[in-house]
């Protein structure tokens, strides 16, 4: 049994297995002395995922650092279906599988393509080159908006797609993701639950004082008025998909072009599950002016277009003159606000 990888990579069969083999069981996680370390790395896990977005790396020399690493995961998880909340759950997937596609980054091609195969996923290495089944290729890059990651500009050969290693651990990420997410919430017995109330009170603060301080504002803005990308965008900020750089950036610029300020942008943008305050405190208020002293303006259609950010464009979008996301938006509201005027003289 190879017990780095079992540490490393906690979610394996073997990681269960080893567990097993030193007698690890999930009452005596919860209930023994003996597993307070673990509890306390388990804490910081869920804790991490939070406030950072990413579970940290710990040192694993000694086989009693890696047992104390693989029963963290499980009480990990625990803690996180006790609390039951979709956007803390949505974020310790995210985070534990940041975790593993940076620990990936340093792995052979025979470790990764064993990780993949332990995810469900369709993969082969050939002369250390990993290729993956163009299915499971499209089912975990659909999410990924870049250009880049359109099949059409992927090497395809007998029905698998050739990917460099940072673009193969990337795709692993989401399929870690959507694994962990679809396991979630456990069914913890109320006796275990009863045990765990002081941690999940722990969370369930740290979580409430996290969504207090970034509530829903949207000001005047009418987002039935925005355009389908903005309106996809900005969807999927608060459905807890993770949005590439250009996405943000159109989004952000769109936002404060209409009047948002940074707080109210950073309330929208809470609800993502990557969210971390002071990188999105930065990134918001060096587009918005407010840090760098420089106003970025939204992207027009063609630059959205070419970003691969142009989603489902309906009737308005075809009109040779709305040729930027602003324009539709006036568009829109003008004609709204006519249509209003009209009802009322009726």
């Amino acid at each position: 049994m190879n017990t780095r990888r079992a540490a490393t990579y906690p979610f394996l069969e073997e990681s269960a297995a080893f567990a097993e083999s030193h007698g690890g069981d999930i009452v005596s996680l919860i209930m023994s002395p003996r597993y307070a370390d673990a509890r306390k790395r388990g804490m910081k896990r869920v804790l991490e995922s939070l406030y950072q977005s990413e579970v940290s790396y710990v040192p694993l020399i000694f086989e009693s650092d890696q047992f104390i690493e693989v029963m963290s995961y499980p009480y990990a998880r625990i803690i996180v279906s006790c609390v039951n909340d979709r956007f803390l759950t949505k974020r310790y997937a995210l985070a534990e599988s940041v975790r593993m596609n940076k620990m990936l980054r340093t792995e052979s091609a025979r470790e990764m393509i064993h990780i993949a195969k332990e995810l469900g996923i369709d993969a082969v290495s050939k002369d250390d080159k990993l290729m993956m089944h163009f299915t499971d290729y499209l089912k975990l890059s659909t999410r990924i908006k870049s250009i880049d990651w359109k099949l059409v500009n992927s090497e395809l050969f007998n029905g698998q797609v050739f990917l460099p290693n940072e673009s193969f651990g990337r795709a692993l990420q989401n399929a870690l993701q959507d694994r962990i997410e679809s396991e979630l919430p456990l069914n913890v017995p109320n006796e275990l639950r009863l045990a765990l109330r002081a941690d999940v009170d722990h969370v369930e603060i740290a979580l409430n004082e996290m969504k207090s301080r970034y509530g829903d504002v949207a000001g005047d803005v009418s987002v039935t008025e925005f355009p389908p990308c903005m309106r996809a965008l900005l969807a999927g900020t608060q459905n807890g998909l993770n949005l590439p750089h250009s996405g943000r950036f159109a989004l952000v610029s769109f936002l404060h072009a209409l009047g948002m300020d940074s707080e109210q942008i950073m309330a929208l943008f809470s609800k993502s599950p990557d969210f971390d305050a002071s990188k999105s405190a930065y990134q918001v208020r060096h587009i918005t002016g407010e840090g760098s002293g420089t106003e970025y303006t939204p992207p027009e259609c063609s630059t959205m277009k070419s970003y691969g950010i142009c989603f489902e464009p309906d009737d308005l979008c075809g009109n040779e003159k709305v040729v930027h996301p602003l324009i539709y938006y006036r568009t829109k509201t003008r004609s709204a606000r006519k249509d209003d005027t009209e009802e009322k003289k009726e």
